[in-house]
């Protein structure tokens, strides 16, 4: 993976120092070099439970950070080969939507995940609590039907504990949106097919880069430097992906960036922070990029693409009647096109000059590649957070949301008693 930055800036001295110190207690940062025997064991235990070629279908009952990272990773990956699995998330309580995930399951032969860190949030017990009561009304048995996810003593371990299920568990120290590289994220992708400890490696190859001075290092904290030096300036960033595989991805990031570094300072009650927005090439070409170019200037741009598709269908050589113009493209293959159209995008914002633009370029598609990008965007947000004087691990205005959804189910419990 190469990052190219078409800015300069002299990084604030300590930074990196920092950054050491804090991966000493913050956990995400020791996931790249995980033994990963725990998921080689519960593997095999669930297929001396289950008839691994029975299971057609992995579906995951979570929000947010227990489901994006997976569902972002497994999406790509599609594009590249065959799983003799599908990925399946109820990440919503929309009820079209969970009727519409159902439909699309072989209900008996689905194998169901249940993962949240806290093991108490709302939205996932409420659909876990749906699909249960659907198992026990068609008569289908429970026993192992379910694997659940979530920290160590959580109440939803002491649930698990009733059935016969399986229970993994995140690590104390990694919240939700930094655990797609735990159990959280590794367990259902390894169910499903995907080669898991790739992914580390990839991260792993990102991670030792960075704190031994490899190449990465330079880019990362000019990047980071930048973007916390001009947030009340440039304070919208958009990662402009040409690839529509990568469009869970860019979610993954919204959700990554936006709850990490939305936040008041450390030090003060200043309101802080960088709003992310995620656009997929060529389609946002026609539409956000013309805010971008001749909007105002308060964004900066990520482009990223895919050097090799490994997919090399063309545009037929056709001459199509009062088309002769476009004969231009007759013989160029798709993947060379959106190539073009990344580089052309890239060449406009850099003619305006008061743009920020960087490129990130990732070789090709596969494990190694998404591990890279997820932990190189995890470290981007810390030494943001840092540099920003926030607290990037924790999400207090979530949290607000959270306990006055809890009186309002409080409340109406009590009226339906008086009623």
């Amino acid at each position: 993976m190469k990052n190219s930055l078409y800015f300069n800036i002299k990084v604030e001295e300590g930074i990196f120092e920092k950054i050491v110190e804090e991966q000493k207690n913050i956990g995400y940062y020791t996931l790249p070099e995980q033994d990963i025997s725990y998921l080689e064991a519960y593997l095999e235990e669930f297929r001396s439970k289950n008839d691994d070629n029975a299971i057609k279908d992995i579906a995951i009952i979570g929000i947010g950070g227990s489901s994006l990272g997976p569902k972002a990773i497994f999406r790509v990956l599609q594009g590249i080969r065959d799983f003799d699995k599908r990925l399946h998330f109820f990440e919503s309580t929309d009820p079209a939507s969970i009727r519409s995930t159902l439909n699309k399951l072989d209900i008996k032969n689905t194998h169901f995940f249940v993962i949240s860190k806290s093991g108490s949030t709302i939205e996932t017990i409420s659909v876990y609590k749906y699909v249960l009561s659907l198992l026990k009304a068609k008569e289908i048995s429970l026993d192992y039907r379910f694997t659940f996810v979530t920290d160590v003593g959580s109440k939803l371990e002491a649930h698990a504990k009733s059935l016969k299920a399986f229970v993994l568990h995140i690590p104390i120290n990694v919240g939700g949106r930094y655990s797609v590289l735990s159990a959280a994220g590794l367990a259902p992708l390894l169910l499903a097919g995907v080669d898991v400890q790739r992914l580390l490696d990839g991260a792993k190859a990102i991670k030792q880069s960075f704190f031994e001075d490899g190449y990465i290092k330079e880019t990362l904290l000019k990047k980071a430097t930048y973007y916390a030096k001009n947030s009340m300036n440039y304070n919208i960033n958009t990662l402009f992906a040409y690839s529509e595989s990568l469009d869970y991805f860019t979610d993954w990031y919204v959700q990554l960036w936006g709850e990490s570094l939305g936040k008041k300072q450390r030090n003060s009650s200043f309101n802080v922070g960088l709003t992310p927005v995620g656009l997929i090439g060529p389609k946002d070409q026609h539409s956000f990029l013309q805010l971008i170019v001749e909007g105002l200037r308060d964004k900066s741009v990520t482009v990223l693409k895919v050097e090799n598709f490994d997919d090399k269908i063309k545009i037929p050589s056709i001459t199509l009647k009062e088309l002769e113009d476009l004969d231009l493209m007759n013989g160029i293959a798709f993947c060379d096109l959106i190539n073009m159209q990344a580089d052309s995008t890239i060449e406009a914002l850099l003619d305006k000059k008061d743009i920020p633009v960087d490129t990130i370029t990732m070789q090709h598609i596969d494990e190694e590649n998404m591990g890279k990008l997820i932990f190189y965007y995890e470290l981007l947000t810390s030494i943001v957070g840092q540099m920003m004087d926030v607290n990037a691990y924790d999400q207090p205005g979530v949290e607000d949301g959270k306990r006055i959804l809890k009186g309002k189910l409080i409340e109406e419990k009590r009226l339906k008693k008086i009623r």
